[in-house]
């Protein structure tokens, strides 16, 4: 019976392994990573009140093989639309000068989806900072693993996602 209880204290000591998770960076430090070492950005544009949102870090962003996945291929940015960062995006500066009123949109917000708000929405910029696309809505964890492989094979350059898809679905 001793042996027992020190095998189940012993197991409680050990650490378990860790689990993989998004690693998550500021806007501005995703800029300057690229910089030193150039890689896909991907942002995730969100605010504090979506469900979506925290639906989709709850579930989608959560698994290991999706956050092993944007480890090594992006730059994860988590960019809340309504929060007071100060960016500096090619010589612009953009800042929220509606914060903490309700639903005050940062400047950068509408640069990065093109104008078209809208959340949860994720965008995908080139090696260059250059925008590639805006995927936007939750997106369970297939479409989502199907998603950023189009992004990352730059497949996007030759075909457009729903043949991509398609061609994911048939192998």
């Amino acid at each position: 019976m001793k042996t027992l209880i020190y095998l189940f204290i012993l197991a409680a000591l050990i650490p378990s392994p860790k689990k993989e998770e998004v690693k998550w960076y500021s806007m501005q430090q995703a800029f300057d990573l690229q910089k030193k070492h150039p890689k896909k950005i991907l942002v995730d544009v969100y605010t504090d009140w979506c469900g979506w949102c925290k639906r989709m870090d709850a579930s989608t962003f959560s698994n290991e093989a999706v956050a092993k996945y944007m480890n090594e291929n992006f730059y994860c940015v988590k960019f809340n639309a309504e929060g007071n960062d100060t960016i500096v995006f090619r010589g612009q500066t953009f800042v929220n000068k509606s914060y903490g009123k309700p639903h005050g949109t940062h400047q950068f917000t509408p640069v990065l989806v093109n104008g078209r708000i809208s959340y949860p929405s994720y965008v995908f910029l080139s090696e260059k900072s250059h925008g590639i696309t805006v995927v936007k809505g939750y997106q369970p964890t297939e479409k989502w693993m199907t998603y950023l492989r189009f992004v990352a094979k730059n497949k996007y350059k030759t075909m457009n996602y729903q043949d991509y898809y398609k061609a994911e679905e048939a192998e």
